[in-house]
């Protein structure tokens, strides 16, 4: 694997990280082998990238993302299914049927670097893109339905930047979901304080109270359904089940969306 530490970009290190962490522990809640070997190939301390908030937030999103993803997959099993601003995240492995497409997509320089630790396999193929121009699309395969799934990717957009993407997906496939990370506005005016983030570079973008505040970006949008990490987090401990009392409106969700 030719692959440095400086390839690739910090807000990739956090679910990295956290990932390799977890599959490595005896009774791992999630087990993703790609991040374990490739933080065990950077050889180097990730440690600020796991605090224990953001690591048990990371293993909630990934939990509720595969269950909600494997019920879309119950309901369309030869859908499109779309990673967008896929980083290093191997969504496929978790959900596959035998029947889905899929495809990997994130812009050009990540796709390279990606290219490095994955090769595409059947139904799931690599491609560069971005989420605010649809040029990429066209080279997608026609399907009745599709479904994008963002995570960790619009929580760093402008409100601006959202409303681009959603023009753009609603704009480029006639029928779809989409699976989003949605965050607070207090995390938008507060993120230097984010345990694992304020280690990056990285800022926060507009954050919404709830995902309905997105249906007044795109008229042909409909909310489906909405979940805090919280919901996941508190099973595990009893600092999870704090930060749900106390953090009640803090933590991010998992919004559905349909068009």
């Amino acid at each position: 694997m030719d692959l440095k530490f400086g390839d690739i970009q910090e807000t990739a290190l956090i679910p990295l990280a956290i990932k390799a962490s977890e599959t490595a522990r005896p009774n791992a809640r999630i087990i993703d082998r790609k991040a374990k070997e490739i933080i065990d190939t950077l050889g180097v301390d990730v440690s600020k990238f796991d605090p224990f908030l953001s690591h048990e937030g990371v293993v909630a999103r990934t939990i509720m993302f595969r269950d909600e993803l494997k019920r879309l997959v119950g309901k369309y099993p030869e859908g499109l299914y779309i990673n967008l601003g896929c980083g290093f995240d191997d969504k496929f492995s978790q959900v596959d049927n035998g029947k889905l497409t899929w495809f990997d997509v994130d812009l050009p320089d990540q796709i390279a670097v990606r290219r490095k630790v994955y090769e595409d396999r059947e139904r799931c193929t690599m491609l560069a893109g971005s989420a605010l121009d649809g040029a990429w699309t066209k080279e997608l395969p026609k399907n009745d339905m599709t479904i994008v799934i963002m995570e960790g990717v619009l929580e760093y957009f402008s409100k601006d930047q959202v409303k681009t993407c959603l023009k753009m997906l609603c704009d480029s496939f006639a029928h779809g979901y989409l699976l989003a990370e949605l965050h607070s506005p207090i995390l938008e005016k507060h993120g230097k304080f984010h345990d694992a983030v304020k280690n990056t570079n990285a800022n926060f973008g507009w954050g919404t109270r709830s995902g309905k505040e997105y249906l007044a970006l795109e008229p042909r949008l409909n909310y489906v359904s909405e979940k805090s990490y919280n919901d996941e987090m508190k099973k595990y401990s009893i600092r999870g089940k704090l930060f749900a009392i106390i953090g009640k409106n803090l933590n991010n969700r998992l919004a559905v969306f349909r068009w």
